[in-house]
Parts: structure tokens; sequence; C-alpha cells
């Protein structure tokens, strides 16, 4: 696929959502999905290395270029409730998804739900949300009350150079990733602010999760899956830390799973080359 993209906008009845766009129309339709305070140059590296699909890369509400979401306009279901207006907005009743950690989740979440809409899915260390349990519901309520509270007094960090931007996003803690793979992320994340830059991304989602999914609903959208899952986990990823969800996804029978040495943004480094040949090979099958 051409390694240059091109920008759309989608006027939502809510908002305008913003997206990066690789490959020719008539190539096989793909929603790609970026994580948790990330955007659509998620895909930068990756995207130029797939064949023989129509890639839409979103910026999700909240992220990126695309607009903010009214208040507590965060959850899961929201957002993949995003994905199908955009989706319905390109005239897609059937597509594909591509998804990176929190997208990979939203994208289980789609085709669980939506079986006859989803035709298969190619996800970057993730798939299971964070769960809790049905009693332990009034504390996280509790503390999302107790963070939107606080809100109102945080303010975002002001860089005086986007150098120092790329340097922070490159350290951001239990997802640190190369200079160069931040530089990418912090050029379409960063807005101008008092002579200086901050992110643009929505302060409401750093809040907790009003509410959770308990295991057994997480289990049972994956459950409900019906079309192929092929599933790619870093060996030093987000997933891997967490020995109990990776065991359970072992359960799942119909994902196909690859596990590759690299950290949680190992799409956004070297390994990129190697994931798109994995998954070139899952796009080709469903065309």
């Amino acid at each position: 696929m051409q390694a240059n993209s091109h920008e759309v906008r989608f006027s939502l009845p809510s908002l305008e959502v913003a997206a990066k766009v690789w490959g020719d129309a008539d190539g096989l339709p793909v929603i790609g999905l970026h994580g948790w305070l990330d955007n659509a140059a998620t895909f930068d590296r990756l995207a130029p290395h797939l064949s023989g699909i129509h890639l839409v890369a979103l910026d999700l509400p909240g992220h990126g270029l695309s607009g903010h979401m009214p208040a507590a306009g965060y959850s899961l279901w929201q957002q993949a409730a995003t994905v199908l207006q955009v989706a319905e907005s390109l005239g897609w009743k059937r597509f594909a998804l591509l998804g990176h950690s929190m997208g990979a989740i939203i994208s289980g979440i789609l085709a669980g739900s939506l079986p006859d809409r989803v035709m298969g899915a190619c996800l970057i260390d993730g798939l299971l949300p964070f769960t809790s349990e049905a009693e332990e519901a009034p504390r996280q309520m509790a503390r999302f009350f107790d963070a939107s509270l606080a809100l109102a007094d945080k303010r975002k960090p002001v860089y005086d150079s986007v150098a120092k931007a790329v340097d922070a996003r490159a350290r951001g803690g239990n997802t640190a990733l190369s200079h160069e793979a931040a530089a990418l992320l912090v050029e379409r994340g960063l807005m101008p602010e008092h002579g200086g830059w901050t992110w643009r991304t929505d302060p409401q989602l750093m809040l907790p999760s009003p509410m959770r999914l308990t295991s057994e609903h997480a289990a049972a959208f994956i459950e409900a899956i019906q079309s192929p899952v092929c599933l790619v986990l870093a060996n030093q990823g987000v997933m891997h830390k967490h020995p109990q969800v990776v065991e359970r996804i072992e359960r799942f029978a119909h994902i196909t799973r690859h596990d590759i040495d690299g950290g949680h943004h190992l799409h956004l480094e070297e390994q990129a080359e190697e994931i798109a040949t994995i998954f070139d090979s899952f796009f080709a099958k469903l065309a």
C-alpha cells in the first residue's frame, strides 16, 4: 500500500471525527482503531506495509483531531457506537477492523455484538477490557465521582517545545516507546497553548470508568464473535503482564494468536513489517 495517507472528516450527529486513509477505495474495507490517549497516527508505520485494503484509521472521540464528547461520554460502548456511525457514513454494511489496545477491545465489542457487520478483526496487544465484579461497582463509581470533582482544578502540562512533548510521550510509564514512534503520535496530538504546546486530548479520558464490565460480560462478547480474529500479543507488552488474562485468551479457540517480541506499541516500532505480513495473510482470506 502507498506510504502516503490522506485526511477525511466525518460529521456525525454529536461531533466531528477525523481520520487518516490509506489504500484504494476498492480494497477490503477496514476501520482502524487506536489505543487510549493515542490517535490515528498509530498505524503510520504499519499501514504502508499492508496491501489490498482500504484502511480508514480514526481519531476516536476525545483523541487527535476529533471532537470531544459530553461529560462521561467515553465508555467503550459509546466509542463503539461512534465507529458504527462512521461505517454508516461510509456506506459500509460489512467491514473488518484493525485495533490496538483500547481499539482492540472496542473491536471485540463490535464483533461480538454485530457479527453480521464485522467480517473479521486484526488485533494488537488487546482484547479483554479491565473488569470488576458487581460488588466492586459502588467503590468504582465513587472513584469516578471523586475524580470528576477534582478535574476542574487540574491543568494540562504546557511544553515550551515539541521536542519536550515527544520526550514526555516516549517515557510514558508502562507503555514507553521510542522517540521516533512517539513523534508520530505527538505530531497529531498537540495544539498551541500560551506560547507553548499542550495535548489536544480531552482531560475526561483520564477519569476512571464509572462502571466496568464483569469478567463474565467481557468473555461473553468475545465468545459471541463469529468472524475470524487474528491477535498479535507483545511479549513485553501490557497483556503479558497479566498472566490470568493471557490464560483466558487461550480458551477462545476461534482466535488465532501470534506472540512477538516487543513492547505494547510494537506496531509503531521495527516489528511493523513482521506484523503486516501476518495481517496481510489474514485480510487476503477475508477479501
